[in-house]
């Protein structure tokens, strides 16, 4: 049984009965603090960083950094109003149970639905990029080998599990941490001695603004670099899907949380600003990483291989993300009935090991993008826009979730011990921003495309939903899911009931 407390702080006693959850018939809560903190943090350092900054600066120049910052304030308030959600009842293992739960199940289907389709054309294209990092030491390697090698590995990995998967990300965000760490001290020394290479550009703090100014390219360039720049962020609210494996969720999900801005500052925005201090933006190539070009100016001959490793690990991690957040997203959905009972079904060890299978499956048609010719590099960047829009889709949904939540249930909010900063104002402001965003990515070219077509992936949703909202047994288990989650609210853990007496 899980006891949960229905708001305010949780008295230790009833959060050791909540981190000693056993696995019959429910998930693990096998995550502890470690796991849930690098998760986090893995989540706001994506493959972008690494390969697609250079391409981003290109567009906008210096005012990268406030591009990031921006976006990250607007993250930052979704996973607030999500971990507010997410505390308010534990039973809610993930952000579509309570969409569901506020909004009707009709909504909870098509965050639920929409959130796996965009993990699973995400990992799709993490796996083509995988192979493609593997091909730069081994160029006769078959295209097929190194995709059903990641794939194999990472569900072995997986299907024992919940604590795999969170030692998997743990060791995945070190490496990625100590790579922008790393920068971050090279550069530095670059910048403290004014290093000077041999094409004569000194490394000085004034580079951010000396070449064209803050804002070199105008308002077009600066709002271009917004779609390239979510792309970074996807994964970023993976911590409220973990929330329902996680040992402590009152102190962890918090604590993992109330972090996101100091990891923004110093993973994107100090990062980049340095990287714009060693070299004037107008010097960065676009195509290349300006990860490996500094480590090259340095002297770093292996500068190459070490990031070409380092963002290998980067797809690598997301992927894994990709399989883990699918699996149980689908699980969610198959215990109100919106998806196959199969999927339901749990191993011994507490792991939704048919969910998993199901997303393995999925991911080998990267096999087939990767033999169709000229048209991989299309397929990935549509597969990428179509991921970044069902995101701001889904954190929309959150926003509009919290936003209805403050209405039907003020109880809940008034007992809360992690209120969402700026209330329901601050859920306005974030929402119109994701509004504007959506505007923006129908402006250009490669990202207008893949915004046209996503009205096609809705209709598909709403068939599925008309389908199983005539389907008696569907109805039967959307209600009982949501009645076991009112019932939660008023269940006290015996200890308590002990000390009233």
């Amino acid at each position: 049984m899980v006891y949960i407390h229905s708001g305010g702080n949780v008295p230790s006693h009833a959060q050791n009965d909540v981190a000693e959850v056993e696995s019959d018939g429910s998930l693990q809560r096998g995550l502890s603090n470690r796991h849930i903190q690098l998760i986090a943090i893995g989540g706001a350092i994506g493959t972008g960083l690494f390969m697609g900054s250079g391409k981003t600066i290109s567009l906008t120049g210096s005012s990268i950094l406030f591009v990031y910052i921006i976006i990250g304030a607007a993250i930052f308030m979704v996973l607030r109003a999500m971990g507010e959600l997410l505390l308010s009842n534990l039973s809610y293992k993930s952000f579509s149970d309570f969409a569901s739960d506020i909004l009707g199940p009709g909504a909870g289907f098509f965050v639920g639905w929409s959130y796996w389709f965009m993990w699973v054309v995400t990992a799709v294209a993490d796996v083509i990029a995988i192979t493609g990092y593997v091909k730069f030491w081994w160029e006769d390697v078959p295209l097929f080998l190194p995709a059903l090698v990641i794939i194999g590995l990472l569900l072995a990995l997986n299907l024992p599990s919940v604590k795999n998967f969170g030692e998997i990300e743990f060791w995945f965000a070190i490496i990625k941490i100590v790579a922008i760490i790393g920068l971050i001290i090279v550069g530095g020394i670059m910048v403290a001695t004014a290093f000077t290479p041999e094409n004569g550009d000194t490394a000085r703090v004034a580079n951010l603004w000396e070449h064209g100014g803050w804002f070199p390219k105008g308002a077009m360039g600066f709002l271009g670099a917004f779609q390239i720049a979510l792309f970074a962020f996807l994964g970023s609210e993976l911590v409220g899907t973990t929330s329902a494996e996680t040992k402590d969720p009152y102190t962890t999900l918090p604590k993992a949380i109330n972090a996101v801005p100091v990891r923004i500052i110093l993973f994107y925005v100090l990062t980049l600003a340095v990287i714009l201090m060693v070299t004037p933006w107008t010097k960065i190539v676009p195509e290349n990483s300006p990860f490996v070009s500094m480590f090259s100016l340095a002297g770093f001959g292996a500068a190459a291989s070490v990031v070409n490793f380092v963002v290998l690990t980067s797809a690598a991690s997301s992927a894994n993300s990709g399989i883990f957040s699918t699996s149980r997203m689908v699980y969610g959905l198959a215990e109100e009935g919106s998806a196959p009972k199969v999927f339901a079904l749990l191993s011994k060890n507490g792991v939704p090991r048919n969910a998993l299978f199901l997303t393995s499956v999925l991911l080998l048609s990267s096999i087939i993008l990767l033999y169709s010719g000229d048209s991989v590099i299309g397929a990935f960047t549509l597969v990428t826009t179509v991921a970044a829009i069902l995101s701001i889709f889904n954190w929309a949904m959150i926003l509009i979730s919290y936003i209805s939540y403050r209405k039907q249930f003020p109880e809940r909010h008034a007992a809360s011990s992690y209120k969402m900063p700026g209330g329901v104002g601050a859920a306005y402001v974030t929402l119109a921003f994701f509004i504007a965003m959506i505007i923006v990515l129908a402006l250009f070219q490669d990202t207008r495309i893949a915004l046209f077509a996503m009205p096609g992936w809705f209709i598909i949703l709403a068939i599925g939903w008309a389908t199983v909202r005539r389907n008696p047994n569907s109805a039967r288990l959307q209600e009982k899911a949501k009645l076991e989650r009112t019932q939660a609210l008023d269940i006290v853990p015996p200890r308590e009931k002990d000390k009233t007496l």
